[in-house]
């Protein structure tokens, strides 16, 4: 079993930036990859950033070159880095965990973004 908690998320006017985290608790010595994940009201579940335990990194279109998703291992946690935000960025953030034949996801974060 996966636990994963988030934090950081919150109010922040188009073009500032916010900072989320995702801590891993558990049997995480198989996670194979994390990401973060988004839905906005009305819209579909999308991939926004993902990371594998190799340190390899795959993006949204709509997010490369603003989000940076990062890892301290030390930490057992994953970062979102998010900068030069828009109002369509606005949506619950949630993390996610893989092992082999196990998926976790965390609770979500909000994150508004106002124009």
């Amino acid at each position: 079993q996966v636990e994963l908690v988030e934090s950081g998320g919150g109010l922040v006017q188009a073009g500032g930036s916010l900072r989320l985290s995702c801590a891993a608790s558990g049997s995480i010595f198989s996670i194979n990859a994390m990401g973060w994940y988004r839905q906005a009201p009305g819209k579909q579940h999308e991939l926004v950033a993902a990371i594998t335990r190799y340190g390899s990194t795959d993006y949204a279109d709509s997010v490369k070159g603003r989000f940076t998703i990062s890892r301290d291992d030390a930490k057992n946690t994953v970062f979102l880095q998010m900068d030069s935000l828009k109002p369509e960025d606005t949506a619950v953030y949630y993390c996610k965990a893989v092992r082999p034949m196990a998926i976790y996801w965390g609770q979500g974060t909000q994150v508004t973004v106002s124009s």
